[in-house]
């Protein structure tokens, strides 16, 4: 069995709702979609009400399709917050469709103690939320602003070493950090990958290209995860919402084929 589950960001196909990007796993085999972008926007809640009025038809839809959500992406930063209020919407829908995790950025730059100090409250904070609910979904941070950096993402695990990391395996080699003692640190804690493909410009800055086009070292990757017991989503985030310059989404995943598998 893989030690990881192929999935894909709909980042990379904002465009389209939720009945077409199922349609759109189903062309290319795929089972599980991560949700960031629906209808042209990234505010998912009211995306969602949309199309589908209520989480329970929501829930049923992914039933119907045999399409499973890998988590929901919300916008909402874990350094520099006084409090996640900001996350309740997220989880009735989430609870419904018995979606594992609710994805929040880190945020941040270069991190204070008393940063670090308040981030593990509001994780707290959560934690006795979900227990005293009994809730089933939890947070994921993302390595995307602070912890896309080696040190202060180890200094964090360390401060609170139950937090769920989703792993954005490029930013963090781009910012440097070698994939396998990253992931020697870290494995336990990872819940959810990104995976992408980037090339050097001229002028010093990557350019995201088709997986497989770039220098990311894929191969190095797959070889850590299938080493792992754990099952993990590996996600395709194709930032095509962002850089509407990218090709379609569809041209993507066929070219992860080949790369991924």
């Amino acid at each position: 069995m893989s030690a990881f589950d192929y999935c894909f960001s709909t980042l990379g196909c904002s465009e389209l709702n939720l009945h077409e990007t199922s349609d759109l796993a189903q062309r290319h085999g795929i089972a599980s979609v991560e949700l960031r972008a629906l209808s042209g926007t990234v505010d998912l809640i009211p995306a969602l009400s949309a199309e589908f009025g209520t989480p329970a038809e929501f829930a049923a839809f992914l039933a119907e399709r045999y399409l499973s959500v890998a988590a929901l992406n919300t916008s909402i930063r874990l350094f520099g917050s006084t409090d996640l209020s900001v996350i309740e919407p997220f989880i009735a829908w989430a609870e419904a469709a018995d979606i594992s995790y609710l994805r929040i950025f880190d945020g941040g730059s270069r991190l204070r103690p008393d940063e670090m100090t308040c981030a593990a409250e509001l994780l707290d904070d959560w934690q006795a939320l979900r227990q005293s609910r009994g809730l089933n979904v939890d947070l994921m941070i993302e390595t995307h602003d602070a912890l896309a950096d080696f040190e202060q993402l180890l200094a964090f695990i360390d401060r609170v070493p139950t937090a769920k990391i989703l792993w954005d395996t490029h930013h963090t080699w781009a910012k440097g950090s070698d994939l396998k003692t990253l992931w020697r640190h870290v494995a336990k804690n990872v819940v959810h990958l990104h995976v992408k493909d980037s090339t050097m410009s001229s002028n010093g800055q990557r350019r995201y290209v088709l997986p497989g086009h770039g220098d990311f070292p894929i191969t190095d990757l797959l070889s850590l995860l299938q080493s792992g017991e754990r099952h993990i989503p590996l996600s395709l985030e194709w930032e095509r919402h962002w850089h509407p310059e990218l090709p379609p989404l569809e041209d993507a995943l066929k070219a992860a084929r080949n790369w991924w598998r």
